[in-house]
């Protein structure tokens, strides 16, 4: 049995000191509650490119330039020592952490911002790195493509792990590819909301019987900083719900066990016992029993994607 946190507390908006600070208070926190898997939301350092949904293409272009000069010097570089802070906070409380970043990519043209999701394991060591396959409609414009290199499930003392970003887990060989992998504790973190999100991370738990727990993105109108550029007209109102997050964990078969924790801020505990994942799937295993691999196979490329070969 394993208990799992979501952390469901608003960034420091475009803040990667600070947010990076409280993502290792809010650790610590979770582990005080028995905590051994304390999750965050998608894009949570330093926030969530939430403007790109108000802006106009076109007629916005120098502040949309203004905004991404912003995030990209507070994204978090992983060759270097940005997320030290939580790694130390895994390896004190001996947790494993899931948490959503924007990364900016220094291995080449160190201008390419990704979203990122890092698994860290409790000795704070990286366990994964995932890339958000297909950013979503506007997300393109911020951030590039990632590749299936982190495309895995991988084992923790809290259950076997993966995580799809968002509308990843509207792509169904995405999910596959975890099912395939034996994932017990399925993670999605997310900007989106409501009902209809919900019910879909009902069916990931009902077709790949496992966990899910969905990590919901809290903001509002306060949360926004005073020298954001443009702030009074496209967030004039610091009572606004932009996001309500609808963090939510959902046990094997379907069923809304914990949550969803709308318009709150705060802490989402769940016990998950992975051993019901097993038992689930006596019915029903996708990517088992209920295969049919002389009719259907996935091939899926987990080399990592470069357009330089330093030979």
């Amino acid at each position: 049995m394993s208990k799992l946190a979501i952390v469901q507390k608003p960034p420091a908006f475009l803040n990667k000191k600070e947010t990076i600070g409280s993502t290792a208070s809010f650790i610590g926190e979770a582990a005080s509650e028995g905590a051994s898997l304390v999750l965050f939301p998608e894009a949570y350092i330093p926030g969530y490119p939430a403007w790109i949904w108000r802006l106009k293409p076109g007629k916005d272009w120098k502040l949309s330039d203004e905004l991404y000069s912003r995030l990209l010097e507070n994204s978090v570089s992983l060759e270097g020592e940005d997320l030290a802070p939580i790694s130390e906070a895994a390896r004190k409380h001996k947790v494993t952490v899931v948490c959503g970043i924007n990364e900016r990519d220094m291995s080449l043209s160190r201008a390419t911002l990704y979203n990122t999701t890092v698994v860290i394991g409790p000795d704070g060591a990286l366990l994964n790195r995932h890339r958000k396959l297909m950013p979503t409609v506007a997300e393109r414009m911020v951030w590039g493509f990632g590749d299936a290199c982190g495309l895995k499930a991988v084992d923790t003392p809290a259950g076997r792990i993966g995580a799809l970003i968002c509308w990843e887990n509207y792509m169904p060989l995405a999910r596959y590819a975890l099912y395939s992998q034996g994932v017990e504790i399925y993670i999605a973190p997310t900007y989106d909301y409501g009902d209809g999100w919900i019910g879909t991370l009902q069916h990931i738990a009902r077709e790949g019987r496992c966990w899910v727990a969905g990590c919901g993105t809290v903001l509002r109108g306060k949360d926004i900083p005073g020298d954001f550029p443009e702030k009074a007209a496209l967030y004039p109102d610091p009572d606004e719900w932009i996001n309500p997050g609808d963090s939510v964990v959902v046990a094997p078969g379907g069923d809304i066990v914990a949550g969803p924790m709308r318009k709150e801020e705060g802490i989402l505990y769940c016990e998950a016992d992975c051993r019901r994942v097993g038992s689930e799937k006596r019915a029903l295993d996708v990517a088992g029993h209920y295969s049919r691999p002389d009719i259907f196979t996935l091939q899926i490329n987990t080399k990592r994607q470069s357009p330089v070969d330093f030979e």
